[in-house]
């Protein structure tokens, strides 16, 4: 099994290693990886002009998954667009072809009191938000900044095809059926022609899950119902800018950022792993970033790509271990636990494991 490990920038290395030490833990039970590391985002500016070189676009495309660390900081800001970080994470899922996010929104029972919103409002929330990752606005042309009449005007084009609708559309339903057999369909069709057109599209491919509820929202009706009654859902499937927006505020529903997990597809469930947060640059360096998410990212490849649900769920019962031992990172700390750094969190789940 041939990982490509990107650690990227800011905290991106120090999570990336707890990750990587889970992964070699596995190979004692006999599951051979070979793992290779390159450069991604601003640490590929600065070794080679180029966010996402071509020496990590070959060790990607021969990999079987990728395993990300996060991308960006300050120091790129006034880099030109196409120089900056972010460029290099777009630039790996077009051309992997990753156009299914999944990110699982998971409320921990001993993190309830983490949570913005009131436990019981929270208690038990299980959501998984399916994000189209290859299309919608933030890949459409034209777009840019121009001088229009002696003043600056900026554009950005939303498009999608019904057949990135349908295959996207179809991700959700095959994930709904092995939870609770729900998918809410998120979209602007009130004001937006695109996103009529997902409507219709997600319409016409209901009837090939009978056993399926399809229901559909608002984007604006969604993120107001995240934080009002969160239960309610169970798959969300959505566009890719409304994915972006929504995951990350589900996210929160569940005390931290730093706890969840990301895969992101292929057709042939080739994926990159990442943590849904980002490089954090204002703790890089310190060792108190929460490794939790990158670790649970790496079950997600065993899971999605390997097929190895055993190892998967082995690892996803030792983080649940160490958080019922009161193990807290900072950004999940409370009265009463147990605070930890990251590489201290990491021992802690090689222990449980």
């Amino acid at each position: 099994m041939k990982i490509c490990v990107l650690p990227g920038d800011g905290i991106g290395p120090e999570i990336t290693a707890e990750a990587v030490r889970v992964l070699e833990a596995l190979q004692t039970d006999g599951l051979k990886f070979e793992m290779e590391t390159a450069l991604l985002g601003g640490c590929g500016v600065d070794a080679t002009g180029n966010p996402y070189p071509e020496a990590t676009s070959k060790l990607a495309r021969e990999a079987d998954a990728v395993l990300l660390g996060a991308v960006g900081g300050p120091q790129w800001d006034t880099l030109p667009r196409e120089q900056r970080p972010e460029r290099g994470l777009l630039g790996i899922r077009k051309e992997l072809g990753l156009f299914a996010n999944l990110r699982p929104a998971i409320l921990y029972p001993e993190l309830a009191n983490a949570s913005t919103l009131k436990p019981e409002v929270v208690a038990g929330l299980d959501i998984l938000i399916v994000r189209e990752l290859t299309g919608d606005i933030y890949f459409g042309q034209p777009r840019g900044i121009e001088v229009r009449d002696g003043q600056r005007y900026g554009f950005n084009t939303m498009h999608y095809t019904e057949s990135e609708i349908r295959r996207i559309g179809r991700v959700a339903f095959e994930a709904a059926r092995k939870r609770s057999k729900k998918v809410c369909s998120v979209d602007k069709m009130n004001v937006l022609e695109t996103t009529q057109l997902w409507r219709d599209v997600m319409n016409e491919l209901a009837p090939e899950y009978p056993d399926v509820e399809l229901t559909h929202m608002l984007v604006d009706n969604a993120a107001m119902q995240l934080v009002r009654n969160p239960k309610q859902f169970d798959v969300m499937v959505t566009g890719n800018m409304f994915g972006d927006i929504l995951s990350d505020e589900a996210s929160m529903l569940t005390g931290s950022i730093g706890m969840l997990p990301s895969a992101s597809l292929d057709e042939n469930n080739k994926g990159l792993f990442e943590p849904c947060h980002g490089s954090a640059p204002d703790i890089a360096g310190k060792g108190v970033a929460n490794p939790l998410a990158t670790i649970l990212s790496a079950a997600m490849m065993l899971r999605y790509t390997f097929s190895r649900e055993e190892a998967a769920a082995r690892i996803e019962n030792a983080v649940k271990k160490v958080l019922a031992q009161g193990y807290r990172t900072g950004d999940i700390f409370e009265p009463g636990m147990k605070r930890v750094g990251t590489k201290e969190m990491g021992d802690a789940v090689l222990a449980a494991m």
